[in-house]
């Protein structure tokens, strides 16, 4: 593989740069609020899932004392 010198890399890192379409910031606020949505309704979920499971265990513990 050619070896490239520095000066190339950054003018092929600027020419890649400006190929990339950037978010606005309306987009960028919008999929932020999508993701906080989805922690907490997934954070809520496994909270929910893993009292249920603790419940669970308990009544099976008890049950063989």
């Amino acid at each position: 593989m050619a070896r490239t010198n520095p000066f190339e890399f950054l003018q092929q890192v600027r020419q890649e740069t400006a190929k990339v379409t950037w978010p606005t910031w309306k987009e960028v606020w919008i999929t932020t609020a999508m993701v906080l949505v989805m922690v907490t309704l997934a954070a809520i979920f496994f909270t929910l899932v893993d009292q249920g499971i603790g419940w669970f265990v308990q009544l099976v513990l008890n049950a063989f004392r």
